[in-house]
C-alpha cells in the first residue's frame, strides 16, 4: 500500500474479473477477523437484498444491519488500477504497506500481512471443521 492509502489491484485478480472489475466494489470490515471485504457491486447487492428482508422492529435484526452496513464505502480503481483504503476500514483492519489480497469466492479480502499470517499458523483441526461445514453437503447434485 503506498503512502496515500492506495493498494495496486493485483493484474490476475483483475483479469478473473473481468468486466465485474469496471463496475466498481463496496468495501468493508469483516464480521468475523481483522480484515477487509472488497464485494463486486453485484455481491453486494445481493446482500443488501437479504438484509433489506429483515424486520427493523427487532431490535436484533436492527443492530445486525446497522453493524453490516457501518463502514461500507463504494470504491473503483483508479485508472492505472488502484484503489483507495479508507483510513478508517485499513485502520480497523491494522493494514499498513504491506498487504495480502485475496480472492475468496464471492469476494475479495484484504489483510495486513501480519494479521494474515497470524490467521493462517492458527492451529485448528481441519476434519472437524470440513465435517461441521460440509459433511451433510451432497456433492453428487451434479451426477444425472
Amino acid at each position: 500500500m503506498d503512502a496515500k492509502g492506495r493498494f495496486m489491484f493485483p493484474v490476475s485478480l483483475k483479469n478473473q474479473l473481468g468486466d465485474v472489475f469496471d463496475k466498481g466494489f463496496i468495501i468493508n470490515r469483516n464480521l468475523h477477523e481483522k480484515c477487509l471485504v472488497l464485494y463486486p457491486v453485484e455481491e453486494w447487492n445481493k446482500l443488501s437484498k437479504k438484509l433489506a428482508s429483515l424486520n427493523r422492529l427487532i431490535q436484533k435484526n436492527d443492530l445486525f444491519v446497522r453493524k453490516v452496513n457501518g463502514g461500507a464505502t463504494p470504491v473503483d480503481a483508479d485508472s492505472a488500477g488502484r484503489v483507495l483504503l479508507p483510513k478508517s476500514l485499513s485502520d480497523y483492519a491494522e493494514i499498513d504497506t504491506d498487504i495480502r489480497v485475496l480472492g475468496s469466492t464471492n469476494v475479495i479480502e484484504i489483510w495486513s500481512k501480519v494479521n494474515h499470517d497470524e490467521f493462517i499458523n492458527r492451529p485448528i483441526d481441519m476434519k472437524e471443521l470440513a465435517e461441521d461445514v460440509m459433511g451433510g453437503m451432497n456433492f453428487n447434485d451434479d451426477i444425472q
